[in-house]
């Protein structure tokens, strides 16, 4: 047994340890609240064009799963990667207005159907065919205050009890009446576009704020990917997200919450541009298991992979590109060559050791859509991963491009490999080809549908190549240099802080940047935590007003 005097020099070593540990500990948060404390850049009021998932979320949370909404949404432009940033660029257009009509009206005219509308009418009117003001004033003040994210004026909600009067006297049907005003509502500005509202702020002389509704609309679509909640409106009418107290309760809440999945989907659909899917073909004659339903699934299959590591597992964030557990469906089982037949239409699946699959670039989604309908393409999966993954903009190839060496019809080069290094021989295309082929050349055991592979046209496959300096010699090895390149977290960090606030990040947000990346790497690169760090720092809600906005003005800048 040690003696005392033994025990007591362990003690006094673990002491200092602990001291050390805690100095350095203290000093990191000590420095990362002092950073909080610096000036952040604050940028203009946002507006933009609520997204496809938004407002499917937002009638769903409304109105109930049964009820259905569209699936294609006007066409949007990206802006730094993200079409969530191209929204706010959006112009109204007629053709807008009609179409966000007719949206409105199919989702009225079901809401209110026979079936339904006893659920969603919060009174009974005196008669279904006479006009009830008083009973179409509840519904349309309670449903207004969940579809416009704020409460409504007096006058709006005159003006609609008036329309929807006027249509039910027409009409001869109350209900048709609502129908008609909520058509109306699901079609106007205040809730097809979410935009920003300030107000002097009390604690600043001369600077604004963003009002409390704002912020919750900010904090809701950010977290959940939906509109506020009935708690979220309620702490924002009693002012406690202008708090540090009510904000961190409502964040904890919400963080709690199953909706965060929402929020981690619309996130990486966006950033993974998974709008492709939709118009993403395959030559059936060359690849036949790329039947229907294979790219519906294969997105999928990444959504759950991500929403399971990162939420569910709270795992590290660059282990999705080394990680072999993921999803399984009926669809995807064929072109992956699993010999499973899946009871239900997604399972958990781990990839075996020698299946050359590990992490997101291996899958069939990322494979197949970032290749030819016919072929491979390491040009176009090197420009994926540097541009969604690594925020590295590659530049677009000079016109008038001789392909001939690439697409050599004499079919002496049998590999990928031997392709590109002809045709990058070409001065006009070695700087483009520099930068993605040597990372698009370690996904060439997969084919252009995502199936494996080890040789081409006859010849053994090469999968090595270099990725920022790091060389790797297959699939798995790529994934490791995209685990530890610090350009890998980088990247997410300044897309999702863009996503937050709505508007590309600029070179006066590079601070906040710096320090959102830093609390990242504390926290483990937890995403969640990551999210959390974003809306709790006071760069989140900052907004500003150019100069010459006069403070009467402010009331009506949205």
């Amino acid at each position: 047994m040690p003696s005392s005097k033994g025990k007591s020099g362990i003690s006094g070593k673990l002491t200092a340890i602990a001291v050390v540990v805690a100095a350095v500990v203290a000093g990191a948060v000590s420095l990362f609240y002092l950073d909080r404390e610096a000036p952040v850049h604050a940028g203009p009021p946002t507006v933009k064009l609520i997204s496809q998932p938004q407002y499917a979320n937002t009638i769903v949370a409304l109105f109930g799963e049964d009820i259905e909404v569209p699936r294609q949404f006007p066409p949007i432009n990206r802006t730094e990667g993200l079409l969530s940033l191209g929204n706010a660029n959006t112009a109204i257009t007629p053709v807008l207005v009609e179409r966000f009509y007719r949206y409105g009206q199919s989702v009225a005219n079901q809401v209110l159907a026979p079936a339904r509308r006893d659920y969603f009418m919060p009174c009974v009117p005196a008669d279904g065919v006479v006009v009830d003001a008083v009973c179409a004033k509840a519904f349309i003040s309670s449903i207004g205050r969940h579809l416009y994210r704020r409460p409504l004026t007096e006058a709006e909600v005159t003006a609609y009890v008036a329309a929807a009067d006027q249509a039910a006297k027409n009409l001869e049907n109350f209900y048709e009446g609502l129908s008609y005003v909520l058509a109306a509502m699901l079609a106007a500005p205040e809730f097809v576009f979410i935009w920003d509202s300030v107000e002097a702020d009390p604690e600043k002389p001369g600077e604004y704020r963003l009002d409390a509704y704002s912020k919750a609309s900010r904090l809701s679509f950010f977290l959940w990917n939906s509109p506020p909640d009935e708690l979220l409106l309620q702490a924002a009418e009693r002012g406690d997200l202008h708090t540090s107290e009510g904000l961190n309760e409502s964040v904890e809440r919400m963080l709690g919450s199953p909706k965060i999945d929402l929020s981690i989907r619309g996130f990486f659909a966006d950033m993974l541009h998974f709008d492709e899917f939709e118009n993403l073909a395959k030559d059936m004659v060359i690849y036949p298991s790329y039947g229907p339903g294979v790219s519906r699934d294969a997105a999928e299959q990444m959504l759950q992979m991500i929403t399971s590591h990162l939420v569910d597992r709270r795992a590290d964030y660059r282990e999705l590109f080394t990680t072999r557990m993921t999803y399984m469906s009926n669809a995807l089982a064929a072109i992956y060559r699993i010999p499973i037949n899946p009871s239900r239409e997604f399972v958990p699946y781990e990839f075996a050791e020698d299946s050359g699959r590990t992490g997101l670039l291996t899958q069939v989604g990322f494979l197949s859509m970032h290749s030819h309908p016919g072929r491979s393409s390491p040009t176009i999966r090197g420009e994926g991963v540097r541009e969604t993954l690594l925020c590295q903009p590659v530049p677009l190839p000079p016109p008038n491009v001789d392909f001939s060496n690439f697409e050599d019809p004499a079919g002496d080069f049998k590999t990928a490999r031997q392709r590109l290094v002809r045709h990058s021989s070409d001065p006009a295309c070695a700087n483009c080809h520099m930068i993605t082929d040597p990372i698009g050349l370690g996904l060439e055991n997969f084919d252009g549908a995502g199936q494996f592979r080890l040789t081409e046209n006859g010849a053994v496959i090469d999968a090595s190549g270099e990725l920022d300096g790091i060389a790797f010699s297959d699939p798995a090895s790529l994934g490791e240099a995209m685990r530890d390149n610090p350009a890998t977290t980088a990247c997410l960090v300044e897309r999702l802080f863009a996503y937050g606030i709505n508007r590309p990040t600029e070179i006066e947000d590079t601070v906040v940047i710096e320090r959102l990346e830093k609390q990242f790497s504390y926290a483990g690169y937890r995403v969640p935590d990551l999210m959390k760090t974003i809306v709790l720092d006071k760069a989140f809600f900052a907004v500003s007003l150019e100069a010459e906005t006069a403070p009467d003005e402010v009331a009506s800048v949205h």
